[in-house]
């Protein structure tokens, strides 16, 4: 099979397919709605988040921020000149106290903060923890220097700061790049806060030394720098505005005009020191109105950005739930229809599949049991079209269409040509039946009148042939379907039906029959039987070499009357037994192209023949090798008494050779067609004289390796009162001298006197040399005959 035309892999079912092509979407679109929706309300929910964190920590820190740059300055101008007034530094201590102390009441809210900003929230408050210790050394310096004293606040207020700038740092790219100049700003107010720690720390003496005139002159660069080149740039709108309006202040300009001077001073070093401007008053009410005003702008840009913030984050929470209420609507939309079209599909492919399978169960085999009933079909009216649009389904129903008619029109077709070639069979068949019973009937006149032994021998060679071609000829009517002619109206003996059967054999001499049953067979079933148990042991003989015998042993069982066919040949494997006894178990329709490639045609004929009355025939391997085959008859067949002489069994057929009792071999039916009279072989009737019920003298063996014919012992029938002790006639020799050339002697005697007194016609004297060749009678030929099938 080419690659184009090897059958796909597919997934099971079409309805499989339509549920993952509905489910595969509307899966892939739940996913995607589900993901977006998660996204947008995470975005909003984290960013709200961190809009409250840096209102309740962010705000708190710039409010502590700018408490302790005051009290720094507060701090430095009492270490300059430790002997002033103290109120307002300790008034600024308890502001600081109140805005650390708000600091520290968000600790729960800085514990769910990001690791980058809790880091340093946590900085800031282990810092404020020991700003006890450093405000200490500010009223009594014992152990650290007022720079240090002073550095320690700056060390709280860098964290801070940085703490700010971590919270800044928000998922929305405008607010954080609008929080970035803010950050810068309040780095730069700390530049400037720092500045005024290191002079207010110097004015009382008037000058600095070199480290730290160093320090300062660093921290006026950087916050120029940072003004200049990193505030300014980045500002716009109101910030900008109000940020250019104090830089462009008097205010401002003169901090910008006392820094240069305290960096100009240099010049003027004395003995290592640096003389300082006399520029306090300028430089501390210049800076608390600098101070105040970029306060304001700090606190209210703070402000503005987290009122952004949390609109920003309001904003991203309405969209979320926008879009993912329009998201579920739209999936809702999309599964709903999917599941729909889904649900037409499969709902119009499992109509189709029922009305195909309706077609396909009920309809089309009514029709072929119509067909096979005899009666006429039209092919259009039994076929009903399935309509399913102008689809591709439609199309697939149009397609079936075509199909059941042709196959309606094949199986028109093939039921005329079956039964014209049965009728053609049953016409031959008939008409050779018609002239092998009319060869019967000549053969049997022939064997009434002639006494020949040579003569007759020949005669009953042509009697067997001519049964055996019965055999075939009635093989052909039931393969037509029809039954044989022959019929009874009395029940018949079961030894009678068994020589019946053994006399249609060819090899009929082989055949040893053993039965002590006195029961019959129902007239329907006579015919049949006889003709099913011929067809067996026709196949035993046929597959068993010669001179094996085959042994027919009937007895009545459980079940009803078995009857066993065993023959020793090579039998058979056990997978021909299994085909075999599944054919013989369910009949076969007859069917020229089936028998074509394997005509066993005689199984054909037991199976329909065991089905007409309920007959169960199996095989099975014999224990000498061959093959056993087991006919059970049922009860309903089997007769166990005949009362009376007027419902007498059927009498034998009176043609041919009697056997040694005076009884004929084979029964005669009351009912037949015209010129068939079902009978037995003459050769097979000398054989039942040895097969049937042994009577008392004692078989002696011939040379040819066959059974003798019994010998008839007179009176042994009789009672013992009726007895007569006659001695035997003198050239009789007694019963030693008994020899088959006198028994063919008298009977032919017999027969010759029997006809005289049924027909009146004279028959010449008996002439003693006409039996001179009854011993060469007496030797069975077989004639040749095709195998019996299997």
């Amino acid at each position: 099979m080419s690659p184009r035309t090897r059958a796909r892999r597919r997934l099971g079912s079409i309805r499989l397919s339509l549920v993952l092509l509905a489910l595969v979407p509307s899966v892939t679109l739940a996913a995607m709605w589900s993901v977006t929706t998660i996204q947008i309300f995470s975005e909003g929910l984290r960013l709200r988040a961190q809009t409250e964190l840096s209102r309740s920590t962010g705000a708190m820190g710039t409010d502590a921020t700018l408490a302790l740059q005051r009290e720094r300055s507060l701090s430095a101008a009492w270490l300059a000149s430790p002997h002033g007034s103290r109120a307002a530094l300790d008034e600024q201590r308890a502001r600081t106290d109140a805005a650390v102390a708000k600091l520290v009441g968000q600790a729960d809210a800085i514990e769910e903060a990001p690791s980058r900003v809790s880091d340093r929230l946590y900085s800031v408050l282990g810092s404020v923890g020991s700003l006890e210790y450093y405000r200490d050394q500010v009223d009594k310096p014992t152990d650290i220097t007022p720079e240090q004293a002073l550095d320690q606040y700056t060390s709280i207020i860098d964290d801070q700061i940085h703490a700010f700038q971590e919270l800044s740092q928000v998922d929305d790219g405008d607010l954080t790049s609008q929080a970035g100049p803010l950050v810068a700003l309040e780095h730069a107010a700390e530049l400037v806060s720092q500045e005024d720690a290191r002079l207010t720390l110097a004015w009382p003496s008037g000058h600095v030394d070199e480290k730290a005139w160093t320090e300062f002159t660093e921290l006026v660069n950087t916050r120029r720098w940072l003004v200049q080149d990193q505030v300014l740039p980045s500002l716009n709108g109101s910030v900008k505005t109000q940020t250019e309006r104090i830089l462009q202040s008097p205010e401002w300009q003169t901090l910008q005009k006392i820094e240069d001077q305290v960096l100009a001073a240099r010049a003027t070093e004395r003995g290592g020191r640096i003389i300082l401007p006399d520029a306090q008053k300028r430089w501390n009410a210049a800076l608390d109105k600098v101070s105040d005003q970029y306060t304001e702008l700090i606190l209210g840009q703070t402000s503005g950005l987290l009122d952004r913030s949390a609109d920003k984050a309001r904003s991203l929470l309405v969209t979320a739930a926008s879009l993912s209420a329009g998201g579920l609507v739209a999936l809702l939309l999309c599964v709903g229809m999917s599941w729909r079209i889904t649900r037409s599909l499969s709902r119009r492919l499992r109509g189709l599949r029922m009305a195909t399978l309706s077609l396909a169960e009920e309809r089309l085999p009514d029709v072929v049991a119509r067909l096979e009933r005899g009666e006429k079909v039209d092919a259009e009216s039994a076929t009903t079209p399935l309509d399913y649009g102008h689809d591709e389904l439609g199309q697939v129903a149009q397609a079936f269409n075509t199909a059941q008619r042709t196959a309606v029109l094949t199986a028109v077709e093939l039921a005329d040509t079956r039964r014209g070639f049965q009728k053609i069979i049953l016409g031959i068949a008939r008409q050779s039946q018609n002239l092998v019973n009319l060869q019967l009937s000549k053969l049997d006149a022939l064997e009434r009148r002639h006494t020949d032994p040579d003569v007759l021998q020949s005669l009953y060679e042509l009697d067997s042939t001519a049964s055996q071609l019965r055999r075939y000829e009635e093989n052909l009517v039931i393969v037509s379907g029809e039954r044989p002619g022959r019929s009874w109206s009395r029940p018949v003996a079961l030894i009678d039906i068994l020589r019946s059967a053994v006399g249609e054999v060819a090899e009929y001499q082989r055949v040893e029959v053993h039965t002590e049953e006195e029961v019959y067979l129902a007239p329907p079933a006579v015919a049949d039987v006889i003709h099913l148990l011929a067809e067996l042991i026709d196949n035993a003989t046929a597959y068993s070499p010669a001179p094996s015998p085959v042994g027919v042993r009937a007895a009545l069982v459980a079940k009803g009357l078995a009857v066993e066919v065993e023959d020793r040949g090579l039998g058979m494997s056990e997978e021909d037994y299994a085909s075999l006894n599944a054919q013989l178990a369910t009949p076969q329709k007859f069917d020229v192209v089936a028998l074509a490639d394997d005509l066993r045609l005689g199984m054909f004929v037991i199976s329909q023949l065991a089905h007409r009355h309920g007959i169960a025939v199996t095989l099975r391997p014999s224990p000498y090798g061959g093959t056993t085959a087991i006919v059970l008859i049922p009860h309903d067949i089997v007769v166990r008494e005949v009362p009376g002489d007027a419902d007498a069994p059927d009498a034998p057929e009176a043609s041919g050779v009697p056997d040694p009792q005076g009884t004929r071999t084979a029964p005669e039916p009351e009912h037949a067609e015209a010129a068939e009279v079902p009978r037995t072989a003459g050769p097979a009737r000398e054989s039942r004289t040895r097969t049937a019920v042994r009577t008392a003298a004692a078989p002696v063996a011939r040379r040819d390796g066959l059974a003798p014919l019994p010998r008839r012992v007179p009176q042994t029938s009789l009672v013992a009162e009726l007895r007569e002790e006659a001695p035997p006639a003198p050239e009789d020799g007694g019963l030693d001298d008994f020899t088959a050339e006198r028994a063919a002697s008298s009977l032919a005697g017999f027969q010759r006197g029997t006809l005289q007194a049924r027909d009146g016609d004279a028959e010449p004297p008996y002439d003693p040399g006409e039996a001179a060749g009854a011993e060469q009678a007496a030797s069975p030929v077989v004639p040749s005959t095709p195998p019996a099938d299997r």
